[in-house]
């Protein structure tokens, strides 16, 4: 009776415990994500203020300074809006990596639901934070990608800056023909993630289904591919790393943590879920 009793109560406070984390990862995340974005535009507002045309005016101003001997201070006053353009966006990226720590914090501590959840409940909390996760490894910027040229008397010149996220990437390896490419991103690091994800969190919710049995067909098939999302993240950062031009810099974003996240989540996930059927058919 006192067992019952315990069960009776334990059970609502883990699951309400469960979804404030899940909040919570969703909350973070979507900070993380305006914030990514932010780093994003602040970064391409400074990157038009690197280019060739940018570098000769701001000599032409710093000669103007000299000249001038300290009445005209366009030079100064270059450096001070550059000084404020690099605050801001030092300021967004300290947020979004902070933000994407909050995040990290709670699906960490929802990992430790194990010890205290039911495996059912459990399986279902795990696959909508994966979920969570594999949204955030679409929608935020991966990796952001510079070419720089070294002009003499003019320095370090940026000639293209791009961000690249998985799904904006993919949209523009279609537009460019790269149709292997692209499908291969889409299918391996989109739709068989989503599915396989998916089909977990349907086993767990409809766990009485009649169905039931197809579904785990569905999900074992799935899990098969649990590593090809690793290998397509791989593969897609070695891909977006080659450069054409004199020099590259490559600068990891928010993103990238989230996919592997999701990666390390989906893996727990399979296990649950793989550990409840069993149970079931005993």
């Amino acid at each position: 009776m006192t067992n019952t009793l315990s069960k009776m109560i334990k059970e609502p406070i883990v699951a309400i415990v469960a979804l404030l984390l899940l909040v919570g990862t969703s909350f973070y995340s979507l900070k993380a994500y305006h914030s990514a974005i932010s780093y994003e535009e602040i970064s391409s507002v400074i990157v038009q203020k690197q280019n060739i045309e940018e570098l000769s005016r701001g000599k032409l101003k710093k000669l103007g300074d000299m000249l001038s001997f300290g009445i005209y201070h366009g030079y100064e006053e270059m450096l001070n809006e550059k000084k404020k353009l690099l605050e801001t966006q030092a300021f967004f990226k300290q947020r979004a990596l902070k933000f994407t720590l909050y995040s990290m914090g709670c699906l960490f501590l929802i990992l430790f639901l194990y010890f205290v959840a039911t495996i059912r409940l459990y399986t279902i909390v795990i696959s909508i934070a994966a979920l969570i996760a594999l949204a955030g490894g679409l929608f935020m910027p991966i990796m952001m990608m510079s070419i720089h040229k070294d002009v003499e008397y003019l320095g370090d010149v940026v000639l293209t800056m791009e961000s690249k996220g998985v799904l904006g990437s993919i949209s523009k390896l279609f537009d460019n023909g790269d149709f292997v490419v692209g499908g291969s991103l889409l299918l391996f690091s989109l739709l068989l993630p989503f599915l396989k994800t998916l089909s977990m969190l349907f086993v767990a919710l409809f766990i009485q289904n009649k169905h039931l049995h197809s579904v785990v067909h569905f999900f074992k098939v799935l899990g098969k591919w649990s590593m090809a999302d690793v290998f397509v993240v791989a593969t897609f950062l070695v891909y977006l790393s080659g450069s054409k031009g004199d020099m590259s810099r490559a600068e990891v974003q928010v993103g990238l943590y989230f996919f592997l996240a999701y990666v390390i989540l989906s893996m727990i996930a399979s296990l649950s879920a793989d550990k409840m059927l069993r149970k079931i058919k005993e």
